[in-house]
C-alpha cells in the first residue's frame, strides 16, 4: 500500500496529500476548542485562509487578514492579549467562523468557475454540519467569494436566516468604519439576541 496516496479530504473535497489530510485535522482541533455550545452568528466563508496567521483559531495569535478584519468588525482588540484570550472572547460573545470548505484552495483551482463550482459540490455538506451539527441562530455571509452561490445559499433549508448585505456578502475590508460599520454592528447585535 502506498503511504503517499492521495485521498479526497471530507473539509472541501479536493483530492489532498496526508499532509493537506494532517493540517486539516489540525485546523479542525484549533477551531473545535472555540466553538461556542450555543452558536448565535456563525460567520461564513467561503475558503479556509492558505496562512495559519489569517487563521481565526491559530494558536499563534497573529491574526492578520480575514482573522484581524472579522475581530476589528465585531469590536474584539487583540492588542496585550493572548491568542486564547481573544479567542475565547470570541467564543463566548457566541460567534464562531466557519468555511463551506474548510481547506484553503489548492493551487490547480485558480478559475472563478473552479471555485464556484468546488463551493456548489460542498453545499450539501455545509447544510448537514450548519442543521445538524452547529445550529447558529444566523447565518451571515462574509466574503465576496460566496456571491456566485448566495442564492443557493438562500435556497438552502439552514434552519435559521442568513444574513446579507443588500443581498450581497458582506466584505470585512469595506466596513472598516463609518455608517455600513455601525449598520452591520447593528443587525449583528440584532442576531446575537434573536
Amino acid at each position: 500500500m502506498n503511504d503517499n496516496a492521495a485521498v479526497r479530504c471530507d473539509g472541501c473535497g479536493q483530492i489532498g496529500s496526508p499532509e493537506h489530510v494532517a493540517r486539516r485535522l489540525r485546523r479542525l482541533e484549533w477551531t473545535t476548542r472555540y466553538r461556542p455550545v450555543h452558536i448565535g452568528p456563525l460567520f461564513l466563508g467561503a475558503f479556509s485562509p492558505r496562512e495559519e496567521d489569517d487563521f481565526l483559531y491559530s494558536p499563534g495569535g497573529k491574526f492578520t487578514g480575514e482573522a484581524g478584519q472579522l475581530l476589528k468588525v465585531v469590536e474584539i482588540t487583540t492588542e496585550g492579549k493572548s491568542a486564547d484570550a481573544v479567542q475565547s472572547e470570541f467564543q463566548r460573545a457566541g460567534y464562531f467562523l466557519t468555511y463551506v470548505l474548510e481547506c484553503p484552495l489548492d493551487d490547480g483551482h485558480g478559475s472563478g468557475l473552479e471555485r464556484a463550482a468546488l463551493l456548489q459540490e460542498r453545499l450539501p455538506n455545509l447544510t448537514s454540519r450548519i442543521r445538524r451539527s452547529l445550529k447558529p441562530r444566523r447565518v451571515i455571509l462574509v466574503t465576496a467569494a460566496l456571491l456566485p452561490i448566495v442564492q443557493n445559499l438562500l435556497n438552502l433549508d439552514l434552519g435559521c436566516p442568513v444574513m446579507l448585505d443588500n443581498g450581497n456578502p458582506f466584505e470585512f475590508s469595506s466596513l472598516s468604519s463609518g455608517p455600513d460599520l455601525l449598520q452591520f454592528r447593528l443587525k449583528l447585535a440584532g442576531a446575537a439576541n434573536s
